[in-house]
């Protein structure tokens, strides 16, 4: 069985939050271990990540120590960064043995073709304008090297904690599902068009969606964990079925 969960977003919120958000990771990661041919984690994992060379930030010790477990047990896990937790360096695949990518990938996992993407990229790209420019400064190299040599790392965490906090604050937690005009959906039929792909995995949105291509195929979107778990899971037969918090509880 294969697992895909993103946007835990783990850090944003009370502290009492954050750890029961934490814990319900934990748990599931528990839970799902001994059926998990790979799980992927699909972006945003993390409200804020930002790695030094030698500093990472404080906290999230039992979900990183339950991934180091995982993997040293010989499960496969991998991180696709998303828009909150794409500055990476190699913390995550030195220390807790997870395979890391910073962008989107087409893989064949059961016999099926899965292209996955957190899609904060995407999105931005279609939206233009100030969206876009800013992708791609935080994106940028040189904002990176600027933002590790010139900021301690205090009042960079803090920072970069504090942009997470008021951008949370100024939307709703889900962004509208948009059908056929959404612009993952329009990249999903894009790529399609050239390459057929099984099923598409996206976050970011925030939204559990399921929805039914032109040229084929499926694109599955993983919602969130503010509300509790939401994950999908590809079974050995080829098929996609997406838990929602009700499913989960």
């Amino acid at each position: 069985m294969y697992y895909f969960a993103s946007d835990m977003h783990l850090g944003s919120g009370t502290p009492e939050e954050c750890r029961a958000r934490e814990l319900a990771v934990v748990e599931w990661l528990d839970k799902i271990a001994p059926t998990a041919k790979g799980i992927f984690l699909v972006g945003d994992v993390f409200d804020f990540w930002f790695e030094y060379k030698r500093v990472v930030p404080k906290g999230f010790t039992r979900l990183l120590g339950k991934l180091s477990e995982l993997t040293d047990k010989g499960v496969e896990i991998h991180f696709f960064a998303g828009n909150h937790d794409m500055w990476q360096r190699d913390y995550l695949e030195k220390e807790c043995g997870l395979r890391v990518h910073l962008g989107g990938e087409i893989l064949n996992l059961g016999g099926k073709k899965v292209y996955i993407c957190h899609g904060d990229d995407i999105y931005a790209r279609h939206l233009g304008g100030w969206t876009s420019v800013m992708n791609a400064t935080f994106r940028s190299r040189v904002t990176r090297w600027l933002f590790s040599h010139l900021i301690h790392p205090d009042f960079a965490l803090r920072l970069g904690q504090g942009w997470s906090y008021d951008s949370r604050k100024s939307k709703s937690i889900a962004l509208p599902f948009l059908g056929k005009e959404d612009p993952l959906i329009m990249e999903a039929e894009r790529v399609n068009s050239s390459d057929r792909v099984d099923y598409f995995v996206f976050g970011h949105i925030h939204c559990a969606e399921r929805h039914k291509l032109a040229a084929g195929g499926e694109a599955i979107f993983l919602g969130h964990w503010f509300e509790g778990p939401t994950y999908a899971t590809l079974d050995h037969e080829g098929q996609m079925r997406l838990y929602t918090p009700s499913e989960t509880k």
